[in-house]
């Protein structure tokens, strides 16, 4: 099992020492928040590639039905290109609650679903250096080759993590398609988790395939080690520490994830 930190908030400034520290503290990543507006990740980002040389950098997570794709896919690549083959794309249809900037962007979660598919194929499309996609909900096209070329990742394939609701058919054919699930349970629990990899395995998923469970954990506290090793032996392959209660940029906050992250990742 990985372990990354997710930054629940803060400056910039802030936020790009505390992925500094992740990195010297033995986390395997760093994923940055992203919402309409406030600190960009993907600014972050890059100044946390430019700052570090092993942590995994990316989103938790990216909204990709209220975002250009062919924005993303750019943000995404020149990422990979600057951390040197670092970079995730994680992806979802966009959380709708009334604490976020509402922006008239498109509510409707069939439409944004059909979004979010076709969004990720013109990503994978653009990334593989192709220069058109024609689609329902989106229509790209570029006479210019140099724009593809100097596009292109440094990885052979950005790993794509997207949300999927266990056992939803869609959402699961949806997950299918890509590198990793960060998945919606009933319960929630180790349990499900486990059936939801039984079930992964016998659709013939690709290797490297990757399973996020998330939560906090104690630094130092036995009971959380032994928590999170359950879900990696119900077959999680990342562990994402995360500080989601509010406010998020208090200087108590700040001081609780820096504590947190500094005390290093939830192992033995």
């Amino acid at each position: 099992m990985k372990f990354g930190v997710i930054l629940p908030g803060g400056s910039a400034v802030e936020q790009l020492e505390q992925a500094v520290l992740a990195e010297e503290s033995g986390w395997d990543g760093v994923f940055a928040w992203e919402a309409a507006y406030g600190v960009d990740p993907w600014g972050l980002l890059t100044a946390v590639a430019a700052r570090t040389s092993r942590v995994r950098l990316g989103t938790m997570l990216t909204p990709l039905p209220w975002r250009r794709p062919w924005k993303v896919a750019s943000q995404v690549a020149t990422l990979d290109q600057i951390s040197g083959g670092r970079a995730i794309l994680a992806v979802g249809l966009g959380a709708t609650e009334t604490d976020l900037p509402r922006t008239g962007e498109e509510l409707d979660l069939r439409t944004r679903a059909a979004m979010l598919d076709e969004g990720i194929d013109l990503i994978r499309e653009l990334w593989a250096g192709r220069s058109q996609y024609h689609g329902v909900q989106y229509d790209y096209e570029c006479a210019r080759d140099d724009l593809a070329k100097v596009g292109r990742p440094v990885q052979e394939r950005i790993p794509i993590w997207v949300v999927g609701a266990w056992p939803r058919p869609k959402s699961m054919r949806r997950v299918l398609r890509c590198d990793g699930v960060l998945p919606q349970f009933e319960s929630g629990g180790p349990e499900e988790m486990r059936v939801l990899r039984t079930w992964l395995t016998s659709q013939g998923m690709a290797p490297g395939f990757d399973v996020i469970a998330e939560g906090e954990t104690r630094p130092g506290n036995q009971e959380d080690v032994v928590r999170v090793a359950g879900w990696a032996e119900a077959g999680a392959t990342w562990w994402l520490e995360t500080r989601w209660e509010m406010p998020h940029h208090s200087p108590e906050r700040m001081q609780q994830v820096r504590t947190r992250i500094a005390a290093g990742p939830p192992t033995n």
